[in-house]
């Protein structure tokens, strides 16, 4: 006897649960083929390398302001006074007399209104100092260096610098008096103009990253055309069409981005190795968090100008030919 279908329970087969493996791995639906364009295909990586170009002007402009900061922190308010040995009536000057200069130097330093204190450096120190540039100790060692007197001011706006130069070019006219003021000042102009200058090639890499997300969509409409003329006569939106290509746009600028950063990690520790010790002495290599934090933030930028682009593109285009 044969059970009519309809009189059969409706049963289905439970669907098996999919692993989170396999829900993580699979692609959403997109109506556009756009991962197959052959032009999209480059653009991470011509991304990465603008990427790569940004970073390294940032690197370069926080390792110059942060060397300028330790420069201002131990020179700020502070003067060097050197006083030759070999000064005098011969080359052969007595040591008794050198010692005498230097005490009446110190003399003149302390007695001086606005001055904090003064240290007299030793020869240690002095060698120490110009280890940076004389890598034999021995020819070091055979320079006829000079006293070095380090002088700490109360406050260098009020001129103290200028009268202690006064008093001590009549009292010890050998004397020479090194401000670190002006000096502090060039460097800080020159930070200053390398910080703008990285600022401006940001900008520029910022803008040719989007020129180059604009000729990718664009050559993106133009190759699935007729596809998005299919969409439209069922009834998508512009906007759902934007969607398809700011979404794809946004992988690709991340992307672009992380092969950046990846780029500019091994350049920055070649370049600390290239320095060396002797180098990093003159030009300290140090960044603190907040210098590596815009460095981290280079890709989720670069995604959201490349989908901010790619949007725009596609509205605009799309409204033309409307």
């Amino acid at each position: 006897m044969r059970v009519p279908d309809d009189a059969m329970p409706d049963y289905k087969m439970p669907e098996r649960r999919r692993s989170w493996k396999e829900r993580l791995a699979r692609k959403p639906k997109t109506a556009l083929p756009l991962s197959q364009d052959a032009a999209a295909r480059f653009l991470p990586w011509l991304i990465g390398f603008m990427v790569f170009l940004a970073g390294l002007a940032m690197l370069g402009a926080a390792l110059a302001n942060n060397a300028a900061s330790r420069w201002e922190a131990g020179l700020a308010g502070r003067l060097t006074v050197q006083i030759p040995r070999e000064a005098g009536p011969s080359a052969g000057q007595a040591a008794g007399q050198a010692a005498g200069r230097l005490d009446n130097a110190v003399s003149v330093i302390i007695g001086t209104a606005g001055v904090r204190g003064a240290e007299v450096l030793q020869r240690p120190e002095v060698l120490e100092m110009l280890r940076p540039w004389l890598d034999d100790p021995d020819l070091a060692a055979r320079l006829p260096l000079p006293d070095v007197i380090a002088v700490t001011l109360t406050n260098p706006a009020e001129g103290a610098a200028a009268e202690l130069a006064e008093r001590l070019a009549a009292a010890v006219p050998e004397a020479r008096v090194d401000d670190h003021q002006l000096w502090l000042s060039n460097v800080l102009s020159l930070t200053q103009s390398l910080e703008l200058l990285a600022l401006m090639v940001v900008a520029l890499v910022g803008a040719a990253a989007a020129v180059s997300v604009v000729f990718v969509t664009r050559t993106g409409l133009s190759i699935h055309r007729q596809v998005i003329e299919l969409l439209h006569l069922i009834g998508a939106r512009d906007r759902y069409i934007a969607r398809q290509f700011q979404t794809h746009a946004l992988h690709l600028g991340l992307k672009g981005g992380l092969i950046g950063v990846a780029l500019l990690i091994p350049a920055a520790l070649a370049t600390r190795l290239l320095l060396g010790e002797t180098g990093r002495e003159v030009l300290p290599f140090s960044l603190s968090l907040s210098d590596w934090i815009p460095l981290a933030l280079l890709p989720p930028a670069t995604a959201l100008l490349a989908m901010v682009s790619a949007r725009w593109t596609v509205l605009r285009t799309l409204s033309r030919l409307s």
